[in-house]
């Protein structure tokens, strides 16, 4: 007797790749994301991709754009992850193209285990995260003997429900390990967290806040932690912003001895 075969023992003839973009300039392709891209037949495109990385895309693929950007309405996930799975079934070969690395903040975690619930292995090929990109940008690093023994990364927007982090303890671990701290999507809680790092940091503590890092229309604004949501509010500084926090800066405050590059708010 015949039984219906399960969708889960159905032979996988596609495949499926999260293929990060990076912070926005296409020359900050990896070549094994342009080989991706290459040969996708279907890619998923995140809202903060840069449109130019798909001329990479074969002619014929089908590109969809799935919007997933914090604060705004997005495609759900739930609804993202059904479309990666059903083309997969059918034979494509699926590209799920994000900003910046899919590890980092990419909700790259959450797609890998549960395409992977559903038989399917997915490939991961990794790209520059905007919070290296911003401060790079700037021309200043993360880590430096002197001033920065490790780097935080750390997203200021809590899921939904979720518990927000904790910024005083956050401030103490930083101050007391000589630790740069770098918020993804924390423009919102700006305030917020600005009180809780005052806590543990001392409010001249340097500042990059850096929005659309790595494109043209890049804007940054180098400030203190004591005025770091009134420089937002002044510099009408909005999402997609990094903000960075740490001694490491003094590099920059450094550098402007030898000929000024940028302005340090107030």
């Amino acid at each position: 007797m015949n039984h219906p075969m399960n969708m889960h023992t159905l032979p996988l003839t596609g495949s499926c790749t999260l293929v990060g973009a990076g912070p926005g300039d296409p020359d900050l392709l990896t070549l094994k994301a342009v080989k991706a891209i290459a040969r996708a037949t279907v890619i998923l495109v995140d809202d903060l991709v840069n449109e130019a990385v798909l001329v990479h895309a074969r002619p014929g693929a089908r590109i969809v754009h799935v919007g997933k950007r914090g604060g705004c309405t997005s495609t759900p996930q739930s609804f993202i992850e059904k479309l990666m799975i059903t083309a997969v079934r059918e034979g494509e070969h699926v590209v799920r193209l994000k900003g910046g690395d899919p590890y980092v903040f990419g909700r790259g975690g959450e797609e890998v285990q549960h395409l992977g619930e559903a038989g399917i292995r997915v490939e991961v090929v990794n790209g520059i995260t905007s919070g290296l990109a911003a401060v790079s940008s700037l021309g200043a690093p993360l880590t430096h003997r002197d001033h920065a023994h490790g780097v935080l990364f750390i997203t200021g927007h809590a899921k939904p429900g979720g518990r927000a982090p904790d910024w005083a303890a956050l401030a103490a671990t930083a101050h007391a390990e000589q630790l740069t701290l770098v918020i993804y999507m924390g423009v919102s809680g700006a305030q917020q967290i600005e009180a809780g790092l005052l806590s543990g940091l001392p409010g001249s503590t340097p500042v990059a806040l850096v929005q659309h890092a790595s494109l043209p229309t890049q804007r940054q604004a180098l400030t203190t932690l004591e005025q770091l949501h009134a420089t937002l509010v002044r510099e009408e500084l909005g999402s997609p912003c990094i903000i960075v926090v740490g001694e490491v800066l003094q590099v920059l405050q450094q550098l402007q001895e030898a000929g000024p590059r940028l302005a340090w708010g107030t």
